[in-house]
């Protein structure tokens, strides 16, 4: 079946992933990373939304609802805001699902992902998020439900992260 799909391991790879943003009025839902392992990376105390893997057999928005009820006990009503491609600079890339959505039920847990925290959207300056965060939040909150998805990229350049969303 691979020949069938042309798969060629010397082309550029992505590995599926989903990001999830939800609102609640006019607060927002973020997950304040925390250390992967014991180990600080980058992002540690940081803050961005909810997701991860997408994993074999789930299609994009049931990884993100699975990811949304396993990183902060809650469920949404989700739509499919873009697709981001992001060049990690390696053969592998990342292809990253974001979704949307309001607040259903369920009560805030925290698991080893780190903490979700309801946060006044007009604070968000004053935390500390993951580089790309404002803009897919930007991005987001000038949706409509007439708005087609987005198609985007986020690369580095020059040490400066560029991300480019038509």
């Amino acid at each position: 079946m691979p020949e069938e799909q042309n798969i060629n391991r010397s082309r550029y790879m992505v590995i599926p992933r989903v990001l999830v943003f939800v609102t609640r009025g006019e607060e927002i839902l973020l997950l304040q990373i925390a250390a992967r392992n014991g180990k600080i990376t980058r992002w540690t105390g940081r803050y961005n939304g909810l997701g991860g893997h997408i994993e074999r057999g789930e299609d994009a928005l049931t990884a993100a609802q699975r990811e949304l009820f396993e990183e902060a006990g809650i469920t949404a009503e989700l739509r499919l805001g873009g697709v981001l491609l992001v060049d990690t600079g390696e053969d592998v890339g990342i292809e990253l699902h974001v979704f949307y959505g309001e607040y259903l039920s369920g009560e805030l847990c925290a698991t080893r992902e780190g903490t979700p925290v309801w946060v006044p959207l007009a604070k968000l300056s004053e935390i500390p998020l993951v580089e790309d965060a404002p803009i897919l939040i930007e991005t987001l909150r000038a949706m409509n439900s007439a708005t087609p998805p987005f198609c985007g990229r986020s690369f580095y350049e020059q040490g400066e992260l560029k991300v480019v969303i038509r």
